[in-house]
């Protein structure tokens, strides 16, 4: 893979997707009081009449979307990851028990978030929404991808969580690659043999990173781009650990109940494999730079590649 370009947070590719969507008078842009945060203010800008703010008030956001679901919209609804889970039973009992179909997006995911502190850090978000019957759970690693993601929203089956970033992130995808991309279909971004690094989100160029280090020690590593949690690609991990003698998945969350733990769970009744999780420990974040608390949590380069030598 050539070296990733500059690029923008993954929340700036949601609000232009849902720009793009707007030309579907189906589309309903619903805020909680975050739309310059989230970035569905440029929708709200342009069709104010097809946009409805809530305040704060994350219940009625998604119960809002819920009717607009029964009424055949195609409701897209945002606010910070951690005030998401406010509204989990109206997610649950309102959204996805009687089928409907809505999509809900929460930016400011995981520790990445900085300064904001622990309150604000969601790093149990993807655990909370995949275990919710028929959810399709995702997690786009910069602006492209997510913007592609959630264009395909438009046509999804299921309703969905969609989990976005604050900060900017290098670009792992380009105008021709992303074409590519598709729900439920994780991106190969680094062909290798012997290790499989798996990743999500802002976490995902440092396992290029990592790879491309290692591949300079003769350590060839996949780098596989999971952007959909839920439907995981089984396809693809089933590929892997019959050529490669172990993964390392890498993420911004919780090791408990995030990708790592898709992965385990699945593999652990199919192909038992070594696995080695790298992500948030049974702990709480802190205040602080975006990489500075990386660092603090072990979500790191060198950390992946000392992980991927010892597998």
């Amino acid at each position: 893979m050539s070296a990733p370009s500059s690029g923008g947070a993954s929340r700036d590719g949601y609000g232009a997707a849902l720009l793009e969507l707007a030309n579907d008078p189906r589309v309903v842009v619903l805020e909680a009081d975050l739309g310059k945060s989230t970035k569905s203010c440029h929708f709200r800008a342009e069709h104010p009449e097809r946009t409805v703010s809530l305040g704060i008030a994350e219940q009625n956001m998604v119960s809002v979307a819920a009717g607009l679901a029964s009424c055949g919209k195609v409701p897209f609804a945002s606010t910070f990851a951690i005030f998401s889970e406010r509204a989990f039973e109206q997610v649950r009992n309102g959204v996805a028990r009687p089928g409907l179909v809505a999509h809900l997006c929460g930016s400011h995911g995981g520790i990445h978030t900085g300064t904001d502190g622990s309150s604000a850090q969601s790093i149990e978000d993807l655990a909370i929404y995949r275990t919710i019957p028929g959810m399709t759970v995702m997690h786009p690693c910069d602006d492209l991808s997510a913007k592609a993601l959630t264009m395909q929203l438009l046509n999804h089956k299921s309703p969905s969580y969609t989990r976005t970033a604050r900060n900017k992130t290098p670009r792992m995808y380009d105008e021709d690659t992303i074409k590519e991309l598709k729900i439920g279909k994780a991106s190969m971004l680094r062909e290798g043999v012997d290790i499989a690094i798996i990743a999500c989100g802002v976490m995902v160029h440092k396992a290029v990173t990592a790879a491309n280090n290692l591949s300079k020690e003769g350590i060839h590593a996949y780098v596989v781009d999971m952007h959909t949690i839920k439907p995981l690609d089984t396809e693809l991990i089933n590929k892997l650990v019959s050529t490669c003698k172990g993964i390392v998945t890498v993420e911004d969350h919780s090791i408990i109940g995030g990708l790592g733990s898709s992965i385990s769970e699945y593999l652990s009744t199919t192909k038992p494999t070594k696995i080695t999780m790298i992500g948030v420990e049974d702990r709480f974040g802190e205040s602080g730079g975006s990489e500075e608390l990386l660092e603090l949590v072990g979500l790191t380069v060198e950390r992946i590649e000392e992980a991927c030598r010892v597998l």
